[in-house]
């Protein structure tokens, strides 16, 4: 195995790696990965969940023996990647007290120490950051809202293929004649029609008088 850190390394499920990864980071790597759980009242504030820790951090006791406990961050240990709170001790028989070491993951921040100018930059460039974003994001659902209003290119040639339907098969559109030239052709076109019918009528009258009127003639011929 190479002694070197490689960045681009990615992970690995092999222990062995992922220890050689933590204990060959260079300082910039580890300073990101001593960050701990910001309180509900500092994500609404910077809009971030986690941050990396500094000295005279105010810290909560989230998980183990010392969990609900509160207290301020004394030491940084960057070579254990660990961290000592004040007022946090462990005594041995013999009365005296040894500090305890806390893994970051283990702890939530509660105050953040901002006396340093390019921690505070830091936290209003991720709050800045988040708020373009959001505002990219509200700008694309009002055009997709926008988009969704107009119609699309399929229901715009569903209404031309009406139009053009309604074209087709309506006379006042089609026909260069004026309305009452065509009233007056639908008038024509009913005459014709009552008039067949008078026809049709007289016609059966005839076929039925016909057989009566030869019947009295042969009738007449026998006497």
């Amino acid at each position: 195995m190479k002694q070197q850190f490689s960045n681009s390394w990615i992970g690995s499920r092999q222990p062995r790696k992922q220890r050689k990864y933590l204990a060959n980071a260079p300082l910039h790597i580890r300073h990101k990965m001593i960050s701990a759980n910001l309180s509900k009242e500092l994500r609404k504030k910077y809009g971030k969940r986690n941050f990396p820790l500094r000295k005279n951090d105010v810290i909560k006791i989230m998980r183990g023996e010392y969990r609900k406990k509160t207290g301020k961050i004394s030491e940084i240990n960057m070579k254990k990647m660990k961290v000592l709170i004040d007022g946090i001790y462990k005594s041995k028989r013999d009365g005296t007290k040894i500090k305890i070491y806390f893994q970051p993951s283990n702890l939530q921040i509660q105050e953040l120490n901002l006396d340093d100018k390019k921690r505070i930059e830091a936290l209003n460039r991720v709050s800045s950051l988040k708020k373009t974003s959001e505002k990219k994001e509200s700008k694309k659902d009002e055009e997709n809202f926008a988009k969704s209003k107009k119609p699309s290119s399929l229901s715009m040639g569903f209404l031309d293929v009406g139009k053009s339907f309604s074209n087709r098969f309506s006379p006042l559109q089609n026909s260069q004649e004026s309305p009452l030239k065509i009233h007056s052709n639908n008038d024509k076109k009913m005459n014709y029609s009552k008039s067949s019918e008078i026809k049709a009528e007289t016609v059966k009258k005839e076929k039925k008088e016909e057989p009566k009127a030869k019947q009295k003639e042969n009738k007449q011929e026998k006497k």
